[in-house]
Order: C-alpha cells, then sequence, then structure tokens
C-alpha cells in the first residue's frame, strides 16, 4: 500500500482562497493515523481528493502509481471513505450489504455483525428509520467491515455519544492492521488520544506536523498537574492538579502522549517543534 500526495492544490472556484497549498506527504505503512487541524484546515477537502472526489488545481494524490482522481475501479475497491454526515437508503440492512457489499471484495459480514453488536444495536429493518447516532454506527461497521486497505474517516465520532465514541475506539484497535491504513480526521483529539499510530495536523491548508507517535513520545514529554507553569513548556493548558505541560523530553521522561497539548504546540510553534524533532533524529 503506498498513498502519495505530492504538491497538492485546491480551491472551490477561481475567486476563492486555497483550502490546499502545495501539501505533500507519503503513506506507505499500515496502522491508524490522525488527520487532526482546526476547522477550516483543510482535512476534509484533503480525504475527498485522496478518494478521487474531487479535482486538485495542482499536484495529484497517487494510489500504488494510479492517479485516485482516475477512479479505476481496481483503486476504488481498495479505498472507502466514511464522510461526515451519512446518509442511507429506504432499504433494509441486507439489502444494503448485497448491493454494496459487492464492490469490495473482502467485505466481512461477520466483521459488521460484530461492529453492530459492539455498538449495542440490533439489526434495522429500515435504515431510513434510524436515527442519525445510528446511521452512523451503522456505515461505520460497513466500512470497517469492507476491509480496504484504505480506511478514510471524516468526523467518524461525530454523533456518536460517550459509550458509542468508546465502542468505535475498540473496534478501530480491533480491525486495525500493519496492511490497513485507517486515516482519521478529527478535531476532536480527545476521542482518538489512545489508538493511533501516527499524527498529522494541518494548519493554513498545509501539514506542519506528520510524525510517528512513537518519534514523538521519544522527543517530547507531557508532565502532569504541576502546580506551575515550567519555563521551558512548550505548551500548557489548566488542570485540576494545576497544569498539563509538554516539555523537550531529555531522557528522563515516560509520559502518554497528550493530543491537546501537542496539537496546540504544533499551530503556535511548528518551526521549533520542527527542529526539536530534526535534533532528536541525529541522535
Amino acid at each position: 500500500m503506498k498513498l502519495i500526495i505530492k504538491d497538492l492544490s485546491f480551491r472551490y472556484g477561481r475567486r476563492r482562497p486555497l483550502v490546499l497549498d502545495h501539501v505533500t506527504a507519503e503513506l506507505t505503512e499500515g496502522g491508524v493515523v490522525g488527520l487532526l487541524g482546526p476547522n477550516g484546515a483543510g482535512k476534509s477537502t484533503l480525504l475527498y481528493l485522496m478518494a478521487g472526489l474531487l479535482t486538485p488545481l495542482a499536484g495529484i494524490v497517487e494510489y500504488n502509481g494510479t492517479s485516485t482522481r482516475r477512479r479505476r475501479p481496481d483503486v476504488l475497491s481498495d479505498i472507502y471513505l466514511v464522510p461526515e454526515e451519512v446518509t442511507l437508503p429506504r432499504m433494509s440492512l441486507e439489502e444494503y450489504i448485497k448491493l454494496y457489499s459487492a464492490f469490495y471484495p473482502g467485505f466481512n459480514r461477520e466483521v459488521l455483525d460484530d461492529c453492530l453488536k459492539e455498538f449495542a444495536m440490533d439489526n434495522p429493518t429500515r435504515l431510513d428509520s434510524v436515527s442519525m447516532g445510528q446511521r452512523k454506527k451503522i456505515v461505520l461497521g460497513f466500512a470497517l467491515a469492507c476491509q480496504t486497505p484504505v480506511l478514510l474517516m471524516d468526523e467518524p465520532t461525530n454523533g456518536l455519544d460517550i459509550p458509542g465514541k468508546a465502542a468505535f475506539r475498540r473496534l478501530v484497535a480491533r480491525y486495525a492492521t500493519d496492511e490497513r491504513l485507517i486515516l482519521i480526521s478529527t478535531h476532536q483529539v480527545r476521542d482518538l488520544d489512545r489508538i493511533l499510530d501516527r499524527i498529522m495536523i494541518m494548519d493554513s491548508h498545509r501539514f506542519v506536523l506528520s510524525e510517528s507517535v512513537a518519534t514523538l513520545q521519544s522527543a517530547f514529554a507531557f508532565p502532569l498537574n504541576r502546580s506551575e507553569v515550567m519555563p521551558e513548556a512548550l505548551a500548557a493548558i489548566p488542570s485540576p492538579g494545576g497544569f498539563d505541560q509538554m516539555i523537550v523530553n531529555d531522557g528522563s521522561y515516560d509520559t502518554d502522549l497528550n493530543l491537546e497539548l501537542l496539537f496546540e504546540a504544533a499551530l503556535k510553534k511548528p518551526h521549533i517543534l520542527e527542529e526539536i524533532l530534526n535534533r532528536t533524529a541525529r541522535i
């Protein structure tokens, strides 16, 4: 699996501002990737370009050497996109499975049933009669069951209740593999913090950070509940015990990644973080 984004630019109309400005990235390994960024950063647009649903102003997205915009059947069967707003047709779940699973050779009904069970959902009689949250659960379960090499999800936890979000995290962790890329776009960083293998952060229409979680934990530490903000803090947020903080890891810390702090630092101090990561890579 090789998904390459080359010098990608996009705008909605000639007189509109750029949504993406010369974006470049390589995704050549499986795992769960978090695509983070504030509203308007271009996350959703990037997903639609990756799926071949939009035509770039410049640049290209290639999947295994083929432009996704060509919409070749062998590429389409390998990429599944879950949009933020989901709709379902007026039919039963069984009719839906029979109609749409044919496009995805890897579809596994047992995986879908497991997802619905994890979401505590019964088999609905009519798909158009269920609530928004239930529609989201059905679509997420079907997407995971298609077992495509590339799964793109745009704000998948929107519309889910707290138990639904927890079930979603468990299912992603259960069905993620080293051969399958699951790219999740969100601005709700706390929904994903413990299931990600890589972090990609967008701001001002381009990437300001793209790194593995392991590398980020080696380069940075996140001491919690300190009574005062440390002078060397790259970012700090109030917490019940004082302040949660992000600092350079001098080797004496072994802390969990705090996505909220990383997100804040990446938006405010991207060049400093890049310098620290480059320095860490040379050690």
